[in-house]
């Protein structure tokens, strides 16, 4: 299994009536989610986005632009840039999470019904993948905030897609079938394939409209990939 061929499959099966429910349903609860926290907390994001424009020496500057409207306009589009990326990772955390299962019973049921489960991860794996998957994700961005100042910035949004996708799908979409031994062997020597699918998962996610799909679209790759690996590293043992 190619990482072009797990994304044809991905694409194939992404408009399966099971499949396109675990399209909405993360979404719509990821969006829900942050109406809910952005309206009780407005106050409070309001205030650190302007810690953060005042640090940057931008507050100031909005403060005595002209027409008043401009810059509430400005600051409007800041929290609208800011609330995007959230639902967004917070869909695919979900997806991740609690979608999978569902995604894994199309994938395997159609492609691999007679690949053996080995169940070599669980919840508490899972939890703890996605946890440090968002760790590292936040610790990138806010390590490499000093590059957008000579303009190699513009590369961190897709190095940080390609990272947190492969580290945060890779492992769901082999744990019901894979041992553990079989999982950190796969981690290993697949990396190159883990990352470049990704890296072009991720692109997704920058595209207006299509990025609604990304979420379920990058954990079907993943599946598609994982599965794929592991069946023919099956069939390839003594």
């Amino acid at each position: 299994m190619t990482v072009l061929d797990a994304l044809a499959r991905a694409l194939r099966d992404l408009f399966n009536l099971r499949v396109l429910w675990v399209v909405v349903w993360p979404m719509l609860v990821a969006l829900l989610l942050w109406l809910v926290l952005g309206v009780t907390f407005w106050s409070t994001f309001s205030g650190w986005i302007a810690q953060g424009l005042d640090a940057i020496g931008i507050q100031t500057w909005l403060a005595e632009l002209e027409p008043a409207w401009i810059a509430h306009g400005i600051q409007a589009l800041l929290h609208l840039m800011l609330f995007v990326p959230l639902v967004m990772l917070t869909a695919l955390v979900i997806t991740a999470l609690f979608g999978m299962p569902a995604l894994i019973r199309v994938v395997a049921g159609r492609d691999y019904p007679e690949l053996r489960r080995e169940n070599g991860g669980g919840l508490v794996g899972s939890l703890w993948n996605a946890v440090v998957a968002i760790v590292l994700f936040v610790a990138l961005w806010l390590v490499t905030l000093p590059l957008w100042l000579i303009g190699v910035g513009v590369i961190v949004p897709f190095v940080a897609a390609a990272y947190l996708n492969q580290r945060l799908f890779r492992y769901d979409a082999i744990a019901e079938h894979a041992s553990a031994e079989e999982m950190a062997a796969l981690f290993g020597s697949e990396r190159t394939g883990w990352w470049g699918l990704g890296l072009l998962t991720g692109l997704v996610q920058f595209v207006p409209l299509l990025n609604l799909l990304g979420p379920v679209f990058a954990a079907l790759a993943f599946i598609h990939f994982g599965l794929g690996r592991l069946n023919q590293r099956r069939r390839s043992a003594p």
